[in-house]
This record gives structure tokens, sequence and C-alpha cells, in this order.
């Protein structure tokens, strides 16, 4: 029976390290598309919203559409729509005059990809059978991580071959893996879910106290986890005076490989843990991270807490998924499409709490302040889940 699914597992993986390369490689060509097009710093950051935000929207969309089309063919969607938008990121530019908003329509074409993906994903592995239901969705998590990690260095390299006036060959590039996984979804066995069964909605899921804790972890979890990744290579950059190649890799390079390690970590041991003492002793280690980042004057150290970070919240996004179909057996997609859009306000607010408080106080500071997100999950945390091995 395990064997049977293998190749539907693969598949889900490799979507995971789609999502990877669409909320990763464009921030890498950010210095080649202000050379190129002058875009200042508050375009270029917007281009990040564009993302999240159209993934928010696709994340309350993706139930209604998993639900008329099941998962195989909202799963070939979500990969061919991203192929689409990688594709058309290396034309449209190239021959719209108004250069940002041909990659803005880019953006959102493929962060609609992205969006469905990262609602489908994880029920279509949930659903498949297995004696270690919480491990097998932290090594599908993981798979963002390697990717996230492979993303960073090819693209940098690939900048190195082409130059940066040849950016528009790289999304070109990334666009056979989404080709090539879409197919393949269309082949492999995939268990839908039953017509019959009984799924509760949104607002009979809302109405449950413990429903509304697990939303806050989940705004927690985007935030800790974004924050820390999206500023360490400035922070390498800035704090240690390194190059820009230097810095992503000592950076978020470095922060995705730590993240990597602990999901799979637990995936592998996530029978023997008890999933709440593992979330409050990360969640405190989350916090000693931001606040390492903030108070210690040695830079070289301070780095090292950037990279320990993706250790520490590591766990975060995929338990909670797993742990919430126990809690919630009643949730279904309308639970996964909640907690993806509560995950990625956190992605949006994190990063966004952080830089508006370093505007004004620093850099440092602004690690301090978002410690605040780790120090909610660990209350939100307590008073939600009960203690009991998953």
């Amino acid at each position: 029976m395990k064997n049977k699914y293998t190749p539907t597992r693969l598949v889900c993986f490799v979507g995971f390290i789609v999502q990877a390369i669409i909320n990763n490689y464009l921030p890498i060509l950010f210095v080649a598309l202000q050379d190129n097009y002058n875009l200042d710093y508050e375009k270029l950051a917007f281009l990040i919203v564009i993302n999240f935000g159209t993934q928010m929207v696709i994340d309350l969309l993706t139930p209604k559409i998993a639900k008329a089309f099941g998962y195989r063919i909202t799963a070939f969607i979500s990969q061919f729509i991203t192929f689409i938008g990688l594709v058309m990121m290396g034309i449209l530019p190239q021959i719209m005059s108004d250069k940002y908003l041909a990659i803005a329509i880019c953006a959102v074409v493929y962060a609609t990809g992205s969006g469905l993906m990262e609602v489908i994903l994880s029920p279509m592995v949930e659903i498949l059978p297995t004696e270690n239901q919480g491990g097998s969705m932290c090594i599908l998590h993981s798979f963002y991580c390697w990717g996230q990690a492979a993303t960073i260095i090819v693209t940098t390299l690939l900048i190195g071959v082409f130059g940066k006036e040849n950016w528009s060959f790289i999304p070109l590039i990334w666009a056979v893996i989404p080709l090539v996984n879409s197919f393949a979804f269309l082949k492999v066995p995939i268990i839908e879910p039953r017509p019959d069964q009984k799924m509760a909605t949104f607002f009979e899921l809302f109405g449950r106290p413990k429903f509304r804790g697990f939303m806050l972890m989940m705004l927690c979890a985007g935030a800790s986890e974004i924050a820390m990744a999206q500023w360490a290579s400035l922070f390498a950059q800035r704090g240690l005076g390194v190059s820009k190649v230097v810095g992503d890799l000592a950076g978020p390079c470095a922060f995705a490989l730590f993240m990597a390690i602990g999901r799979v970590y637990y995936g592998i041991n996530a029978k023997k843990l008890d999933f709440k003492k593992a979330m409050l002793i990360l969640s405190v280690f989350a916090t000693v991270c931001y606040l390492g980042v903030a108070l210690t004057k040695n830079e070289a150290l301070s780095l090292g807490f950037c990279a320990l970070g993706g250790l520490s919240v590591s766990i975060f996004w995929p338990a909670i998924y797993s742990r919430s179909a126990v809690e919630f057996t009643d949730g279904s997609t309308v639970m996964y499409g909640t907690f993806a859009m509560c995950g990625d306000i956190g992605c949006a607010l994190g990063p966004w709490v952080l830089g508006s408080v370093a505007d004004s106080l620093g850099l440092k500071m602004g690690f301090g302040v978002t410690a605040v997100f780790p120090l909610i999950m660990l209350i939100a945390t307590a008073f939600s889940v009960r203690t009991k091995k998953h």
C-alpha cells in the first residue's frame, strides 16, 4: 500500500519545491530588475505583496475549486498555471513598454498557481495511508526548505552565467519543473475525498475557540518564518559587510537549510515526540533567536542566531497542519485554506513589522520587536493544544 502511493508523495514533494521557486527566485533578481529597469525599493517590495496577496485570495477560493474539480485536476491546474506564469515572466517584460506592469501581471499568474498548491498538496498527502501522519507532513514541508535553498543557489549561479541583462532566461529555465510535474499529477494514484463525507463550513469551524487559536498559531508561524528569512541576507550584508552572493548564502540559504534539517528530524521522530512540548520549546527557542540577533553585539554571532532561527521555526507550519487534521476531523480543504490564508497574512505582516521598526530604530531593534510573534505562538499553543502525542 505504501509503495503504491510513493509516486504521489514524490510529485507532491516537487510541488513544494515549485512553491519555493515562486516565493524565492524573484527577490534574488531584484538587483537585476533594479539595474535594468530603474525600479525603486518600494516597487520591488510591492511585488512581494502582490505575490502573497494573490495567494491569500486564492487560499479562500481553493476549497470550492477542489470540491468542483477534485484533487487531481486542481493539482494539475496549480502546476500548469505556475508554468504559464514563469514563461510569461521570461517573455512579457521583453515585449511590453511598461516593464513593471508586465512583471506584476506575471507575478499574479504564477502566484495563483502557488496559492492553489499551498492549499491542495497538504490534504492530498494527509489522506494517504501511512503509520506516521505527522512525520509525513513535516517531510513534505521540508521540501519547501530544500527548494528554497536550491532556488537561492541556482538562481545566483544563473545570474553569473547569463548576466543581469539576460535575467529573463532564468524564469524560463525554472518553468520546466512545474510543466513536467503538472502532467505527473495526471498519472499518479490519488485518493479523492469521499463525496458523502460531511465537512464543516468556515463559520462552523470559526465558531470553535480552539480553531481560532490554531488560526492565530498559523499567523505567528508565517510571521516568525518569513520575517527572519527575508531580512537575513540584508542583515548579513550590512552587519558583516559581505557581498550579496555571500549574504544570500550565509543568510536565507543557511536559514532554509537549518529549517529543512528541523523538519526532517521531526518528520522521522514525530511518533515519539509530543506536539505541544515541541511547539512550546521551539517557540521559546525562536524568541531567543530573534532577541539574540537584536541584543548580541558580535555580528557573526547575530548571523548565527539568524541561521538557527530556521531550526527554531522549522516545525511550526507543517506540524500545525498535521495536528489540525487530528483536532478538526471535519475540516478538510476549508480548514487548510483558512490556515494557509492565516499563514500568508503572517508572511506579509512579519517582514513588514520588522522593516517598519528598522526604518525608525534600526535593523537590530526590528528583529527584537518581531520576537513578539514566536512569543504569541508560545501563549497560543499553551492555551489551544491538549497534551497528546502525535
